[in-house]
């Protein structure tokens, strides 16, 4: 019996320690030029990124937006260059892309980076990117495929009139108001990434800065 109690002690004692551990843990002191986990920044790719194009393997590259700066001031200056790869990339009605980052140029050399794309500033024809850092189409409105079908029907309207007069211009318009759509359909697919694309990035891992 005494020895079933010494064990729930000792086991009440453990559970009670964890939260002071993991507090401690938190609160423990940052390493010089070090770049804490959790930091996030801006970067600009250097590629035009095209699902329709890419192929999962694919190196890019990004630069800096703005400094880097560690809590004691060690910085990785904005320009420096960063180093990737596509780690996933899907074509279609459900066009998504995910990067990852393999190193980042230092005043000193280059180091490894492991960070996640967390937004695509200014950029509102994709989705906030998921936890993973998965960049993903968003889907055209009702709005956008009316004014395409619209657009497309009055090309048609045109064309049928110059072939058949009113008759003409009735079926020329729903024929062209289809191929609008169609054309939509088909042509809004990839998911695109222009050359100066700012990406939202956070670090996964502490960021130790060369110095020397």
């Amino acid at each position: 019996m005494i020895t079933l109690l010494s064990r729930l002690w000792c086991f009440a004692f453990l559970l009670a320690a964890l939260p002071l551990a993991a507090e401690e843990s938190s609160n423990a002191p940052i390493p010089p030029h070090t770049i804490p986990e959790g930091t996030t920044f801006l970067m600009r790719l250097e590629d035009r990124l095209d699902t329709n194009r890419l192929q999962q393997g694919k190196h890019f590259k990004a630069k800096l937006a703005e400094d880097l700066t560690a809590p004691d001031g060690t910085l990785i200056p904005r320009g420096k260059k960063v180093k990737g790869h596509v780690s996933a990339v899907e074509n279609g009605f459900h066009a998504r892309l995910l990067l990852s980052f393999d190193e980042i140029e230092t005043n000193h050399g280059w180091v490894p980076l492991i960070a996640t794309v967390t937004g695509v500033p200014g950029e509102h024809g994709v989705k906030p990117p998921d936890e993973e850092g998965e960049i993903e189409r968003r889907g055209m409105n009702k709005r956008h495929e009316v004014e395409r079908a619209g657009a497309g029907a009055g090309v048609g309207a045109i064309g049928g009139a110059v072939a058949g007069g009113g008759r003409g211009a009735a079926i020329g318009a729903s024929i062209g108001a289809a191929a609008g759509a169609v054309s939509g359909f088909f042509m809004d697919r990839n998911l695109r990434l222009d050359k100066g694309t700012a990406l939202e990035v956070r670090l996964d891992h502490p960021l130790q800065v060369p110095w020397r």
